[in-house]
């Protein structure tokens, strides 16, 4: 979903997100904050049958790691959810508990320096970067890729981005392809599917969302890479590896 999706007023908000919006002071904290539980409540009320209409009562909390969660009319439901943003537009997956865990990504594709890929790509990953034709769109595949699989292990980044080492298969028609992540040092595998939309000739992008009355400007269409990874849960890290980056540039933040 994108941020013309988003409702006029807070009424679909519960009273708790409500309170947490109201601490938000910056416009971009705020549009980020509602656009992820606008996608999130409308995946739980696809799943769960229940009313896009009544949305203020599925509420959408975090536990102590940061990982999300949903509760409906004040009960935490039995269902995992991931969620991610990236300039202006959100998605949201969901699984039943006692399947496999779940986790997804949104990236644009931008520059991404030696250094980011020295610092948190494995040294297989790196190879394989430099041999593709669009290093910077490979580079993004494979942190959307380790940023969905690190959710899955429930510990975010502040796990060594290179415990997990992603291999790519060559991409469908569709544009779909299908990536595997095994963590070397946290036991963790899966498979990721991953979408890389370019801007049609036209302007558009192709498969974007479909549009809903425009209550905001569209911000510019950009490629973007988008992974989602289905695999065990794992125990979350009591003490996190940390570790010093050797280049300047951070990765972005799990919001």
């Amino acid at each position: 979903m994108g941020e013309d999706a988003l409702p006029d007023g807070e009424h679909w908000l519960s009273p708790a997100e409500a309170e947490v919006l109201a601490r938000l002071r910056y416009t971009k904290r705020r549009t980020e904050y509602l656009l992820r539980r606008l996608v999130t409540k409308h995946a739980v009320a696809s799943v769960t049958g229940r009313s896009t209409e009544d949305l203020a009562g599925i509420e959408v909390r975090n536990a102590p790691s940061g990982a999300p969660f949903v509760c409906v009319d004040g009960h935490r439901v039995e269902l995992g959810v991931s969620i991610s943003d990236r300039a202006g537009w959100a998605v949201c997956v969901t699984c039943p508990t006692e399947s496999p865990a779940v986790g997804c990504d949104l990236e644009l594709v931008e520059p991404r320096t030696p250094g980011f890929v020295a610092d948190f790509l494995t040294p297989a990953e790196q190879q394989w970067v430099a041999s593709r034709p669009d290093p910077d769109a490979a580079a993004n595949l494979i942190w959307s890729a380790k940023e969905s699989a690190l959710k899955v292990l429930q510990t975010g980044l502040r796990r060594d981005t290179r415990s997990v080492e992603v291999t790519v298969d060559e991409p469908r028609d569709d544009g779909w392809g299908s990536e595997r992540a095994r963590g070397r040092r946290a036991g963790v595998s899966g498979l990721v599917a991953t979408r890389r939309p370019i801007p049609a000739d036209d302007g558009s992008r192709r498969d974007a969302p479909a549009a809903s009355p425009a209550r905001r400007p569209r911000r510019p269409r950009r490629r973007t890479t988008a992974a989602f990874l289905a695999g065990p849960p794992a125990t979350p890290l009591t003490s996190p590896v940390r570790r010093r980056r050797r280049c300047r540039a951070a990765p972005p933040r799990r919001r």
